[in-house]
């Protein structure tokens, strides 16, 4: 049977490993390196003792400065690094809201909206993967709330990195709707007016070929994931070390 990049941590809806990606160059990522999640704040004490069992050394928290708490204990042999995606930019925030209303679909409006965070953003993003690339040896975790939009996103970098097609990342990316279905469907119960339900089922939504659109525009702009990390201040070495953790 396959092995599963589905893990059950008790706590979390969206903890899987990036390992087991089939390659362009015909090879595979490296399973046990790296695992996206949504918050590790939500880990029971089971949870985290599995965490730490899986091999976890580090977590990268992409998290903004108002989301942070206290996680994970102290008292667990983890390394937690703090890289916000965004920075305090109410014109950015605007910009966005915009974009998205005048969006003609979902799909549309969520590829408009990573583009503006990610243009806006570049060296939070090259800050993100720069903290996975240098991180001490032992699995990665890398997560913000939901982990489906900013951790969507620098794994798709990772993946990318290592060689993984696009269409293949966006699949990977597309999972979490429906991973995080029972924690939507909770908002969706709480809206407050049509207005908002409709605001929580966009932002609900994870599509492929959102994801597709967004790596090809990127590489359209910069030649490669590589040269967008580079636009933010990534380095060759840096780069180098963050495509080794998926791949020999």
């Amino acid at each position: 049977m396959p092995r599963s990049r589905n893990l059950a941590w008790d706590g979390l809806l969206n903890a899987r490993d990036l390992g087991g990606h089939p390659t362009e160059d015909g090879g595979e990522t490296r399973w046990g390196s790296i695992v996206r999640a949504d918050s590790v704040r939500q880990l029971s004490e089971k949870g985290w003792r599995a965490v730490v069992d899986y091999g976890v050394r580090t977590i990268v928290d992409l998290r903004s400065n108002e989301e942070l708490a206290e996680d994970p204990p102290a008292e667990l042999p983890i390394e937690a690094t703090h890289v916000s995606f965004f920075d305090d930019r109410p014109d950015v925030f605007e910009q966005v809201e915009e974009a998205s209303a005048g969006a003609a679909s979902h799909a549309d409006a969520t590829r408009d909206v990573y583009l503006i965070f990610l243009e806006h953003f570049r060296a939070n993003v090259a800050a993100a993967i720069r903290a996975v690339a240098n991180a001490p040896e032992g699995a990665v975790v890398v997560h913000c709330h939901g982990g489906k939009d900013r951790t969507g996103l620098v794994s798709a970098f990772m993946l990318r990195l290592a060689g993984v097609s696009i269409e293949e990342i966006a699949t990977d990316y597309s999972l979490s709707e429906e991973r995080l279905r029972t924690r939507h469907e909770e908002w969706f119960a709480e809206a407050a007016d049509e207005a908002e339900l409709e605001r929580l089922h966009r932002i609900s939504k994870t599509p492929a070929s959102s994801m597709v659109d967004v790596l090809e525009e990127l590489e359209r702009r910069y030649g490669s994931i590589a040269g967008y990390l580079r636009a933010g201040g990534a380095t060759d070495d840096e780069l180098e070390r963050a495509r080794g953790r998926l791949r020999d």
